[in-house]
Order: structure tokens, then C-alpha cells, then sequence
């Protein structure tokens, strides 16, 4: 026995009854159909009714999606747009050395006593002069500790690349690791103009190129500080993650 009632059989039947009646209906994206690289078929091609799909250049999707600009600057612009609107901090400064004091400011105002970071060589050169007690995630003479990290007030961490089509920074376990961007309260990625990305697509592109198409055991888009909605539709910033998100853009 099934455990539903006649009823509840009966609506399931209907349920499935309008989905078998729109599959036999084709639909075809709005796209398809310029800028195709090369065709196949879907399905076996018998008694189907789906035309050839073209497997389209990255570029054919560019009209349905947010711009990320056509130049450096543009995308730069259109990240920092992005960045507020999502409610993190964006700070440029010229240099290293600028970065150092820049994050030492931040870090004094918001009363950090304890930051966790990793060895990457732009994290190094910010926490310069920070005087803060910290916690390095891959010290090889230490064992990881997630309690420690939890305990320190931000995550400080290098990315991949950060995109302006949607003011997202991807990070990945081979820069930062998977829990300096998701314990501490706040979380601070130090990164390079010429890791600004117009879209998505450029990301993967740029990080394929970069390992060489051997992908981190761990790839993460981090869009704002954590939030959510879910309690009568009232925005929440820390909910699942860091409350601050602060960009520091070196160059």
C-alpha cells in the first residue's frame, strides 16, 4: 500500500499527467541560434522534436546577464558599485605599504585584539605593523585548530579573482583555505586590480589558466557578508558567516 489516500493519488496522477503533456512541448532559449561554436543533438533523434542546441561561445549569454564591463576600468567601477549595493567595504590603496596601514586603521576602529590568516605574500605585507595576536591556518609546525580561528575577530585571506558582474570573490582552498572566509566575524580579502574580472565566465577562465585545469579541491563565490531573509522578510548580515566583508584593493 502506497499510504496516500484516493484523493491525494488522484492529484498526483494530474501532477504528472500536465509534466508528461510539457515535455512533448520543445523549448528553446532565447539565445540559441548566434555566436555557436558547434552543434549537437539532444537525444537519440527519433521522434524527439528538439532541433540541433548549438554549444554557444561564452559571449552569447553576455545580453541576459548583468554587465561587467568592457574595459579594466569599467569593471572596476562596476565591482565597487556592486560591492556597496551588497554591503561590503571597498578600500583602494596605492601600495603595500598603504595596505598595512589601511588595515591596521580597520582593525583598531572595529576593536580586533586576534586575526587569522595564511601564508600567501600580499596577506603577509597587510599584516605588517598590524601588532595583533594572530593565527596562521597552515603553519607547518602547528596543528589546525578550528576553535583558535573561530575565536579571532576576522579572517584576513587572498582570493582568486574578484568578479564585477556580480561583486562576488572567489575563493578557493588553495588561497585561504575553507575556513578563514567563513569562522571569524569579519572577513578581509586583499587582492590585486588584475584580478578583477568582468563576469563569471572570466573567473573560471582565469582560474583554469592559473592551475593549470587541476582545480581546488574547493571553489567559493562569496557575495556580501553572510545574511539572510528567512524571518518575515527582514535582511540579517552574520547569519551563517562573517557579519563584515572588507575588500582591500592593492595597486
Amino acid at each position: 500500500m502506497s499510504g496516500r489516500t484516493p484523493a491525494e493519488d488522484a492529484a498526483r496522477d494530474v501532477i504528472l499527467a500536465r509534466i508528461r503533456e510539457a515535455l512533448t512541448v520543445p523549448g528553446r532559449p532565447p539565445h540559441v541560434g548566434h555566436r555557436a561554436t558547434d552543434t549537437m543533438t539532444t537525444g537519440s533523434g527519433t521522434g524527439t522534436g528538439h532541433p540541433a542546441l548549438p554549444i554557444l561561445a561564452g559571449e552569447a549569454g553576455r545580453p541576459w546577464l548583468p554587465d561587467g564591463g568592457d574595459s579594466p576600468a569599467e569593471s572596476l567601477a562596476i565591482l565597487s558599485d556592486n560591492l556597496a549595493r551588497l554591503r561590503a567595504v571597498f578600500l583602494r590603496v596605492p601600495d603595500e605599504a598603504a595596505a598595512a596601514e589601511t588595515l591596521a586603521r580597520e582593525a583598531r576602529q572595529r576593536g580586533w585584539r586576534t586575526v587569522a590568516h595564511h601564508g600567501d605574500p600580499l596577506v603577509s605585507a597587510a599584516l605588517t605593523g598590524l601588532g595583533l595576536a594572530t593565527v596562521r591556518v597552515d603553519d607547518p609546525h602547528a596543528a589546525f585548530d578550528k576553535d583558535a580561528i573561530e575565536a579571532c575577530d576576522a579572517g584576513i585571506t587572498a582570493c582568486e579573482c574578484l568578479v564585477a558582474q556580480t561583486g562576488s570573490i572567489l575563493v578557493s582552498s588553495a588561497r585561504g583555505g575553507r575556513a578563514l572566509s567563513i569562522l571569524p566575524h569579519a572577513h578581509v580579502v586583499v587582492a590585486t586590480p588584475d584580478q578583477v574580472v568582468p563576469t563569471l565566465a572570466d573567473a573560471f577562465d582565469q582560474i583554469r589558466s592559473r592551475h593549470a585545469g587541476r582545480l581546488p579541491s574547493m571553489l567559493s563565490f562569496i557575495t556580501g557578508p553572510s545574511r539572510t531573509g528567512d524571518i518575515e522578510r527582514i535582511l540579517v548580515l552574520g547569519a551563517h558567516g562573517p557579519k563584515e566583508l572588507l575588500v582591500i584593493l592593492v595597486g
